[in-house]
C-alpha cells in the first residue's frame, strides 16, 4: 500500500534522523535536463552497452549524438534542489548522496560525498587498454575530424537548436553516417564514455560502496527516480528490509512505491527546498 503524504509528513518522517539521498534524472530537469520516464518525457530507446561494443555503425551514431548532447550538458548549472541537498550535508542531515544521473551537478552544488552509480559524462575509457581520458580533450579530436559538424547541428556551434537532449549526454541527431569517431590515441583501441549503459552492471565495487552509504544512515530520502531499473530500486529494498523510513519524492509513480513510509507526489526541487528549511 502506497502511503501518499505531503511534504508534513515527510519532514516528521525525517526529522531528528541522518539520510542517505537517493537521485534521479527529475533532480536535474530545472537545470536543464531531460529526464527519461517523466509525465512530459518523449519514448526513449537509449543505446545498449552490446549494441555499442560489438557494432561500429551504432557507435559513429552514438558519437555524432554525444558530441552535440556533451555541449549542451557541459553548460548546465546546478538548481535550487542539488543546492538543497548539498546544504543538508553541510549540516549533517544529509549523510551522502547516492545519483543515477551523470551530469555531476551534485558536485557542482557543493555535495562532497557523491557516489556517481552511473559514472560521469566528462570522462572516456578505452575499452581496450583502459586507459582514461577528459571529454573535452575527447571533443578536440572529434572537432578535428569532423571540422564543421556540430555548426550544421548547432546555432552559431554554441547552442542547441531543436536537438532534443537526453540525460546521458545523448541528443537526436539524424544525419550521422558522415560522422568519423575517434579512437584510442595510446592503442588504437575503442573508446567509450565512463556511463553505464543499459545492459551494463556498475561496477561491484560501487555498488558496496551505495550499500555502506544506505547503512551508515538512519532514512532514505529517493529525489526524482522512477526506480524503474534495478540499479536504484535495490536500494530502496535493502533500505526496507533494515526497517530504514524511506521517503519518495517524484512526480508519478515509481517502483518503490509500496516500500515508501512516505510518497510525495509533487516537484522536486520545490520539495527539496522546503525540506532544508524545516530539516
Amino acid at each position: 500500500m502506497v502511503h501518499h503524504g505531503t511534504v508534513d509528513d515527510a519532514v516528521r518522517v525525517l526529522a531528528g534522523r541522518t539520510i542517505t539521498a537517493l537521485t534521479g534524472a527529475g533532480v536535474s530537469t530545472d537545470s536543464g535536463i531531460p529526464d527519461y520516464r517523466g509525465p512530459d518525457s518523449p519514448p526513449r530507446n537509449p543505446m545498449t552497452y552490446e549494441q555499442f561494443v560489438s557494432d561500429e555503425d551504432f557507435r559513429r551514431h552514438y558519437w555524432a549524438r554525444n558530441h552535440v548532447g556533451w555541449q549542451h550538458v557541459r553548460r548546465t548549472h546546478p538548481n535550487a534542489g542539488h543546492r538543497a541537498l548539498a546544504r543538508l550535508e553541510e549540516r549533517g542531515v544529509v549523510h551522502g548522496v547516492i545519483t543515477q544521473n551523470v551530469d555531476l551537478l551534485h558536485e557542482e552544488a557543493g555535495s562532497r560525498n557523491v557516489i556517481d552509480l552511473h559514472g560521469r559524462y566528462d570522462r572516456v575509457v578505452c575499452l581496450q587498454c583502459g586507459r582514461v581520458i577528459s571529454r573535452a580533450h575527447l571533443a578536440e579530436r572529434l572537432d578535428a575530424l569532423n571540422p564543421g559538424f556540430l555548426k550544421s547541428v548547432l546555432q552559431g556551434g554554441t547552442t542547441v537548436a531543436d536537438v532534443e537532449i537526453a540525460p546521458d549526454a545523448d541528443a537526436v541527431v539524424e544525419q550521422t553516417s558522415h560522422f568519423r569517431p575517434a579512437p584510442c590515441e595510446f592503442c588504437g583501441g575503442v573508446l567509450k564514455p565512463e556511463i553505464v549503459y543499459f545492459g551494463e552492471n556498475v561496477p561491484r565495487e560501487r555498488v558496496e560502496r551505495a550499500y555502506a552509504m544506505v547503512d551508515a544512515a538512519d532514512a532514505l530520502l529517493v529525489a526524482g527516480s522512477s526506480l524503474t531499473v534495478m540499479s536504484g530500486l535495490r536500494f530502496v529494498r535493502h533500505a526496507a528490509k533494515r526497517e530504514k523510513p524511506i521517503v519518495i519524492v517524484n512526480r508519478g509513480e515509481t517502483r518503490g512505491d509500496p516500500l515508501a513510509t512516505v510518497k510525495v507526489d509533487a516537484g522536486v526541487t520545490e520539495t527539496l527546498t522546503e525540506l532544508v528549511e524545516r530539516l
